[in-house]
């Protein structure tokens, strides 16, 4: 079988994941890029990724694909219409380009009368809005890693905020929309655009405001019916069935209402978390769908999981890094995973690029959980100077 996978800048889920699931199902894989020196030990060709034009005639000048995927947010819509183009399994390209383009999500849910949250799209010039109603957050159209999301108090706030974004992206489409007060969570699904299943879910520990950079994911493996209902209406009225999908909800005094739909795996290390809750082999399963076959049903789950994001509270030189750390200690499973090294600068962003590293636990509870990641952050800090 070949698989063809389409990549941006590397990533763990992609190189300590996909990459070694594919392998495990007997795929030959090449990874289509436009960083082809940035991966090893696996075949590489250079492509326009951003272009479904140019990922369809690489792999039609090189070998038949049994299965054409990717896990990146930025390149799903053309992904998928290259699968579609070869008549492969695929996600529908409408989907992936509703789910990664805010404003689009908002219109699609209001549209399909799963729910209301006023938003305004403000395109590069567009005069700030005076008649909003305030807080509101303001965040890039197709942003990520919760970069330049901010919440605004009020009309002089979004002008300042609406002007740094600017400053930093003058081409981006922003959206302001309502601020959605409540516990975040997360709604973990994998389809095969028959059958959805739910995998499981997290809930979200946020930094200060006016930023919405996550702390901290806990195991939640069951959501309130009505909250796994509603989410469910969202990805139907989407069209986000097939393959992996990762789901952001606030739970607000009027219910259950969407953040954002990122449809591929939960990423920051949370994917490897959810395949050692579930005990599956999660890589293997998604590629599986995108094969062809049927998605497997989860396995009821028990004990609980974090990861928890080491975060720089400031700007500085680091002093002390602790390294790759694999433990088990008290029956918890711990493992660090530094994501920067001692004598690297740090420049604080308010955003998921400020982490240090993460550390993921699971065990018999949560608070032998907690015990563990405890005491490693007391012995192994990170130390900024």
């Amino acid at each position: 079988m070949r698989l063809y996978l389409t990549a941006l800048n590397p990533t763990d889920s992609v190189t300590g994941g996909f990459l070694p699931a594919a392998r495990a199902l007997g795929c030959e894989v090449t990874v289509l890029t436009d960083q082809p020196d940035r991966y090893s030990g696996v075949e590489t060709l250079r492509a326009d990724v951003r272009d479904a034009r140019s990922v369809i005639d690489t792999i039609a000048r090189h070998h038949r694909p049994d299965a054409i995927f990717s896990n990146s947010d930025h390149i799903q819509p053309e992904t998928a219409l290259a699968a579609g183009y070869f008549g492969l399994p695929a996600k529908d390209w409408r989907a992936c380009l509703t789910a990664k383009n805010k404003a689009l999500t908002r219109h699609r849910l209001a549209a399909a009368g799963v729910e209301q949250v006023r938003s305004v799209r403000l395109g590069p010039g567009d005069p700030v809005p005076g008649d909003l109603p305030y807080p509101v957050v303001v965040k890039p159209r197709e942003g990520v890693a919760s970069e330049d999301v901010v919440l605004a108090r009020d009309g002089e706030e979004l002008a300042r905020v609406v002007a740094g974004i600017r400053s930093r992206r003058p081409d981006a489409t922003l959206v302001a929309e309502d601020y959605l007060e409540g516990p975040l969570r997360t709604l973990e699904t994998l389809g095969d655009g028959r059958t959805l299943h739910v995998l499981g879910a997290f809930r979200t520990t946020l930094g200060p405001l006016p930023h919405f950079v996550e702390e901290r994911l806990d195991w939640e493996p069951l959501p309130d019916p009505g909250s796994r209902e509603h989410v469910l209406r969202a990805l139907a009225a989407i069209g986000a069935g097939f393959g992996a999908c990762h789901t952001e909800y606030v739970l607000t005094a009027r219910g259950p209402r969407i953040v954002e739909v990122n449809y591929r795996v939960i990423g920051d290390t949370c994917d490897f978390l959810l395949a050692e809750m579930l005990g599956v082999p999660l890589f293997e399963w998604i590629l599986r769908v995108h094969l062809g076959d049927s998605a497997m049903t989860p396995p009821a789950v028990a004990g609980h999981g974090a990861a928890v994001s080491l975060i720089a509270r400031r700007s500085g030189i680091i002093k002390e890094a602790p390294g790759d750390v694999t433990e088990t200690t008290g029956g918890v499973r711990l493992r660090h995973r530094p994501l920067r090294s001692a004598g690297e600068t740090v420049e604080l962003t308010h955003t998921n690029r400020d982490y240090l590293g993460v550390v993921r636990a699971s065990g018999p509870d949560e608070e032998a959980v907690d015990r563990a990641i405890d005491a490693f952050r007391a012995r192994s800090p990170w130390v900024i100077e």
